[in-house]
């Protein structure tokens, strides 16, 4: 008993040098593709790159657990100042721009940019004949400053250079230009593209930190330089074919003793074997897991979302019709502004915005009251047509019968047009249902991001596609069955004398 005793004051006393393991939220856009992060070819389930090795290295030496949160890439610094994630770590480069905004660790990769060309083109040879030319680049990055600088050169941005890559196979545009990992992949897994033999510009990746966060800095930095003086790093770099003479500079390390690019060599072994027509349907099926969990996704938001665009527009609706003047014109004001703005701004205004004065949202919240908050100044038009559908001689009548205003409108006026809009309430539930595909630039993944990551990771965009736009269809056939039924239960002619009879009865008693 003394022993144990004993034991618990000296662990008490202990408690304050113990190094507690702690989680490190980082955040990184799985649609980025090859070698930074993204869905493995061989299990869809989980994600795998370089910068994925990388984080679970570091928080191995940081003594912390390791945890992913998906973002969209532009938005991966506004998504720290929420407090999403504490870092963001997705081939951020270090600019004098960014540097305005956020702290950088110590570069954990320098490379350069590369131009990419059509193998049959034979005009291109440097940079400076890019000019007059249409030429790709990734949007916010140093390629895009990189072209937009350059004199006479047209300059068209994408989201992800997957697209900038297919832009160019099509002949949209002449050349692509991009980080050098990026150009080393894709040009591997495609022999009709060909590398221009010029390294352009310094390109250093760092992990970027919220602004005053010096500690985590400080610790981020020391997690790095460990990695890189036990050649862990480099081992990483190694496996995914990555290392340079930028990087041995770097790192002081030159020696040449280089090993087998082992996680290069199975990545572009994966793309480039040709499977059968039962191999991919297996493929298919692996996505299933992935699928369900975005359809959920995609349901909870769209079904949560159009209950508060009915139950928010009909309340819009009657004061724009039956309130007086000052509450009348605000609500008309408020329609107008939502439906006259973008609803992608207004996510970004709700998500991104509102932090600044307090008020906090969860990406699914945001999401709810973001499609809710739109979609229920649409219903309120619907209704409003609905309300004024009903014939005056309704609400006179029922007041004529003894029922007050607001028992008119409940019992007599409201239900008829609940009825004679449930086609148009319908239809812009399946517009919500689609329009749900925007929440991804708030770090939700749902279906339609779900088909970008895949489809990009996997070169296939018509198989994937189709599987996707079937959920769709599925998750939208039973409310429009559904509506339908309803048209019938409720046409005019369907009700009874006797259920007004018995519901008049009821009111009046």
């Amino acid at each position: 008993m003394k022993n144990k005793s004993l034991y618990l004051i000296v662990c008490f006393l202990s408690i304050p040098f113990q190094t507690w393991t702690t989680e490190l939220k980082w955040a990184a856009d799985a649609e980025g593709n090859a070698p930074y992060i993204f869905q493995n070819p061989n299990n869809p389930t989980k994600l795998i790159g370089f910068e994925v090795d990388l984080m679970e290295e570091l928080c191995k030496v940081l003594n912390m657990d390791s945890r992913f949160i998906q973002n969209q890439w532009d938005g991966l610094i506004p998504g720290l100042y929420r407090g999403d994630y504490q870092v963001a770590a997705n081939g951020i480069e270090i600019t004098e721009d960014r540097e305005k905004e956020v702290l950088f660790s110590i570069p954990y990769y320098i490379t350069n940019l590369t131009i990419v060309i059509d193998r049959k083109n034979s005009n291109i040879h440097t940079f400076d004949d890019l000019k007059g030319k249409n030429v790709g680049a990734l949007k916010n990055s140093f390629a895009e400053r990189v072209l937009l600088e350059a004199e006479n050169i047209n300059t068209i941005t994408y989201e992800g250079e997957v697209n900038a890559f297919e832009d160019l196979k099509n002949g949209r545009i002449i050349a692509v230009l991009a980080d050098a990992p990026i150009m080393l992949y894709y040009t591997a897994l495609h022999n009709n593209l060909k590398l221009i033999n010029e390294k352009i510009g310094k390109v250093s990746y760092g992990i970027a930190i919220k602004k005053f966060d010096s500690n985590l800095k400080n610790k981020i930095d020391s997690g790095l330089k460990i990695l890189m003086d036990n050649g862990r790093l480099k081992s990483i770099l190694m496996e995914w074919k990555l290392w340079n003479f930028q990087m041995a500079e770097f790192t002081n390390d030159l020696s040449t003793n280089l090993s087998e690019p082992v996680k290069f060599n199975n990545y572009i072994q994966s793309q480039i074997n040709e499977i059968t027509f039962e191999e991919r349907m297996v493929r298919y099926l692996s996505f299933f897991p992935l699928i369900v969990q975005a359809a959920i996704v995609t349901m909870e938001i769209s079904l949560l979302s159009m209950m508060i665009a009915i139950i928010f527009g009909m309340f819009l609706a009657l004061i724009r019709i039956y309130a007086p003047a000052p509450f009348s014109n605000l609500s008309v004001i408020y329609i107008e502004i939502v439906r006259g703005t973008p609803l992608l701004i207004q996510l970004f205004f709700i998500f991104y915005a509102l932090p600044s004065i307090g008020i906090s949202l969860s990406p699914f919240l945001a999401a709810i009251f973001g499609l809710g908050l739109n979609y229920g100044a649409y219903e309120a038009e619907n209704y409003r047509a609905g309300l004024n559908s009903v014939p005056k001689g309704q609400m006179e009548a029922s007041l004529a019968l003894g029922l007050n205003r607001r028992q008119s409108l409940r019992f007599i006026v409201i239900p008829q047009a609940v009825r004679l809009v449930i086609p148009p309430v319908t239809n812009d539930f399946i517009s919500l249902l689609k329009d749900s595909s925007l929440v991804s630039v708030i770090t939700l993944v749902e279906l339609t991001k779900l088909y970008s990551q895949l489809s990009n990771a996997y070169f296939d965009y018509i198989g994937t596609g189709i599987i996707i736009a079937l959920v769709y269809l599925i998750l939208g056939l039973p409310f429009v069955n559904l509506s339908k039924y309803f048209e019938r239960k409720l046409r005019v002619e369907n009700i009874k004398s006797k259920f007004y009879f018995n519901d008049f009865f009821f009111v009046m008693s």
